[in-house]
């Protein structure tokens, strides 16, 4: 699995948390019910079955249920004053709830041994579970709440330590008086020697884990970690900021045709040499979306050559963008004039062409084979060999992004598929007789499809190019690459239009990265819905037709803020490390340290 596919495939842990009223009902009916289970188990001789059931559900209930739901409230408001991030009510519920499950389950492992072994395990599992959720709690707390180990420390001793004191205050009040003597003593010895066995434990880990982030990029892990948690759960962008910090200052450009109509401009094609990630609304994730917005008429954002190197750090870079298309829209020289769409192909490599005044567009694609993102030095060498080749002011270079699958490399150079390229663009006939043209456009925002089927904020937008009685669909998703196979499906639906070529390509968006599947390309779903939409704009395109001129622009972007070539990759392999080494040290930490708290709990004497 390459670095980018591990680290991707970490949003599958992303989930929505239940509400706050779900997660108390929860603590109570789980705390009862083991309650019972466990009295069920060893049940008192002096009392019947439903006696035992009832009075053991409610002595969990009160111990564990109650002390648990004030433990979820008082952690909340400590850490919000604290200034922690990330931890609502129903995220404190919830941890809550999870906790004292864990409690739950070793107390019933606790009963039945209990019962098999005739030797009483209550109390010690009752401590072994407190300080298990002793080292869930802190961990969590700090690396999720942006907050230090020692008061994340603190924090998370509060719902154990309630446990506790109830257990305590219950004893005293209906049972044993004499608890409050040498028993009481041992136990919170016990208490406090594992809790700091297990604590340093994760301290440990955690420091370990971190390190590599800090010493490569300068980074912490923790702040990472709590500012990308804080973007899935409040849209905070604040994460940008950690970005800007590792940021990188490069010089690209952006290549663009502009179709003018009789009220002016009818459509804008834009490809940018700029990547549209990271994920969700960071950085230039949107970008497809937030660039197009910024034009008062019909405009389609293609996806550049350009790879995670070439993020934007933050959202305000795509301005830049903007500014030197505008700037571009301004020199431009119109004229009627434009050839047919033709196919060429090399091997894997296969593109579309089109010449356009004084300008041409390549829209290259791997399909059927799978490819992810063309990098910027391989698309710019696209660029200068097609505009040499064919005497032309501009090449408009397009990475369809159309043929995904989840080992799907990077064309970078030194890979075969660069020779393919450079060898179909060398099969290019340049001299195509050229016609008028018109042009219709259709766009729909596919409303009823979401992130969760892999469809952006734009949707779907569709522009149709006529030449010499030629028609072309150019078809555009607001997604991030397509699932393999799809495009030809949709190629197949729509040969009874009233086109005679067609090509699908997808924005590479991001904003659709960040649900449980990591990578989520159009059509792992809902395919006959999509094709669909696809029949729609293009008879909706046909419609639209009317009589253009054309130019074509290409213009440099200077100063632009991004991961950068060696801190995109950097950070890549960085967390794919961590995640590989934690895999190992994780359980060899945390299990050693566990089997040394079990033995001091079960079988220390004191």
């Amino acid at each position: 699995m390459s670095s980018m596919s591990s680290v991707a495939g970490l949003s599958k842990y992303i989930t929505t948390l239940p509400k706050t009223e779900k997660s108390i009902t929860a603590m109570f009916i789980i705390s009862f019910i083991s309650g019972a289970v466990y009295f069920i188990i060893n049940p008192s001789p002096e009392l019947g079955m439903v006696e035992n059931i009832i009075l053991g559900g409610l002595f969990s209930s009160i111990i564990l249920g109650i002390s648990s739901i004030i433990g979820g409230g008082v952690n909340q408001q400590i850490v919000s004053g604290l200034h922690g991030i990330n931890l609502k009510i129903k995220h404190s519920m919830f941890l809550s709830a999870l906790s004292m499950t864990i409690v739950c389950i070793l107390l019933i492992i606790g009963g039945i041994l209990t019962h098999f072994f005739e030797t009483d395990f209550f109390l010690n599992s009752l401590l072994f579970g407190c300080v298990l959720i002793y080292g869930v709690n802190t961990l969590v707390f700090w690396t999720t709440s942006k907050i230090s180990f020692t008061k994340a420390a603190t924090v998370g001793i509060i719902q154990p330590l309630i446990m506790l004191a109830m257990y305590v205050l219950i004893t005293f009040l209906v049972t044993d008086t004499s608890f409050l003597g040498s028993d009481l003593i041992q136990m919170t010895i016990k208490v406090i020697i594992a809790s700091i066995i297990f604590i340093l434990a994760i301290y440990s880990f955690i420091t370990i884990a971190g390190s590599p982030l800090k010493k490569n990029l300068g980074i912490g892990m923790l702040d990472l970690l709590s500012l990308f948690i804080a973007h899935m759960n409040e849209g905070s962008n604040s994460l940008e900021s950690l970005f800007e910090n590792m940021s990188e200052t490069v010089e690209t450009m952006v290549t663009f045709i502009s179709f003018k109509g009789k009220n002016g401009i009818k459509s804008l094609f834009i490809s940018p040499f700029v990547h549209p990630g990271p994920l969700g609304d960071l950085g230039g994730s949107n970008m497809p979306t937030i660039l197009a917005n910024k034009f008062d008429h019909f405009t389609m954002v293609a996806h550049g050559p350009s790879t995670h190197d070439f993020n934007p750090v933050r959202t305000t870079e795509i301005d830049k963008i903007e500014n030197a298309v505008k700037e571009g829209l301004e020199e431009i020289e119109y004229a009627k004039d434009a050839s047919i769409f033709t196919r060429y192909n090399s091997e894997k490599a296969n593109i579309g062409v089109q010449f356009f005044n004084k300008g041409m567009v390549i829209l290259s694609t791997f399909a059927p084979n799978d490819s992810d993102d063309i990098e910027f030095g391989v698309g710019l060498t696209m660029m200068t060999q097609s505009k040499s080749k064919c005497d032309v002011k501009d090449s408009v270079i397009v990475d369809c992004h159309n043929s995904f699958a989840p080992e799907s490399g990077e064309v970078l150079p030194g890979n075969e598929e660069v020779f393919q390229l450079i060898d179909v663009i060398d099969k290019i006939q340049c001299n195509h007789q050229r016609d008028t043209l018109k042009i219709g456009c259709y766009e729909n925002i596919m409303q009823d499809l979401n992130k969760n089927e892999g469809v952006g904020e734009s949707g779907i937008k569709t522009m149709v190019v006529e030449v010499a009685n030629q028609r072309t669909a150019y078809v555009l998703f607001d997604s991030n690459n397509m699932e393999i196979g799809f495009r030809q499906e949709i190629i197949d639906a729509t040969k009874d239009l009233d086109i005679d070529e067609i090509e699908v390509m997808t924005t590479d968006t991001h904003t659709v990265n960040t649900i449980s599947r990591g990578y989520n390309p159009i059509g792992i779903v809902k395919r006959d819905e999509i094709i669909e939409y696809v029949k729609i704009s293009i008879n909706e395109a046909i419609k639209d037709l009317e009589e253009v001129e054309v130019g074509t622009g290409t213009k440099r972007i200077k100063n632009l803020h991004t991961f950068g070539p060696n801190n995109s990759t950097e950070l890549i392999s960085t967390i794919s490390s961590i995640v590989a080494v934690s895999k190992i040290i994780a359980p060899v930490l945390l299990i050693t340290a566990l089997v040394i708290v079990f033995i001091w709990i079960f079988y220390g004497g004191l």
